[in-house]
């Protein structure tokens, strides 16, 4: 599910148009988008299940990037903060996982950390669902949907790929790029000018979506890549769970060969 959470979050942030330019300019989105989203994921398991030392490495190394580009705004980077964490939460609550409000405001306070990685003030960050509604709220009217938005509109819908692959992107692809999209909320589809399905239609398929995928096995959903959750199981103990199995010592999913 946080595939389809990670698409929403790109149509999301492309809505800002002094984001998604410094995207079109500086990011090999365009070129090499399955690399760009698996560094992304990379990131993101890092600073979730990596070591504190892992997590501020990775981060540096973000921060070092961005004030190369020039693209180390802070509205920026909260506007692509926020709609990242607003995508992962509202995925997972409405794919059927059994998030209180308490955690969720938990989870938003606690990405605050995430924030100060990417060179963000944590005090400026929203910390909870009122504070990211309200940040949301106020940010609404600098938000459209120009050219550089449905360039990447149309891109997530019909990436390239090899030409063995058309025939998933056909079904496997274009069905969460769909369904990033009808999660959005709708003042989003308002900008886009494309309409979704009635918000309670679309969580039913995010829950039916969620539930079909949690009946694959955890022992075969653990071991796809990049494993950080059994590198984390490994380093704090069999009494974490999930239970660990074939575990390798790594600090890190951005370990590897001369990346120690």
């Amino acid at each position: 599910m946080m595939w389809i959470a990670g698409v929403r979050a790109l149509y999301l942030q492309a809505l800002h148009p002094r984001a998604v330019r410094g995207v079109m300019i500086n990011s090999s989105f365009m070129t090499d988008a399955w690399g760009r989203l698996m560094r992304t994921a990379g990131f993101v398991g890092t600073i979730t299940y990596g070591t504190a030392d892992a997590a501020e490495e990775a981060g540096a190394r973000v921060r070092r990037i961005h004030r190369l580009l020039g693209v180390d705004d802070p509205e920026l980077l909260l506007w692509v903060h926020c709609a990242e964490i607003d995508s992962y939460l509202q995925v997972a609550r409405r794919s059927g996982l059994p998030v209180s409000d308490a955690q969720a405001d938990r989870y938003i306070g606690e990405h605050r950390a995430a924030a100060r990685l990417v060179g963000l003030d944590p005090a400026a960050v929203p910390g909870s669902r009122a504070e990211l509604a309200a940040y949301f709220d106020g940010i609404r009217p600098r938000l459209a949907a120009g050219d550089d938005a449905r360039t990447v509109q149309a891109f997530l819908r019909r990436p390239p790929v090899p030409a063995p692959l058309v025939p998933l992107r056909s079904t496997v692809w274009r069905s969460v790029a769909s369904l990033a999209y009808d999660s959005l909320p709708p003042w989003a589809h308002a900008l886009y000018g494309v309409p979704a399905p009635d918000p309670g239609t679309v969580t039913h398929r995010l829950t039916a979506t969620g539930n079909l995928l949690r009946c694959i096995p955890s022992r075969i959903r653990w071991q796809l890549p990049p494993q950080h959750i059994l590198k984390a199981i490994d380093r704090l103990g069999r009494d974490t769970r999930p239970a660990p199995y074939k575990l390798r010592r790594q600090a890190a999913i951005l370990d590897g060969p001369g990346r120690a």
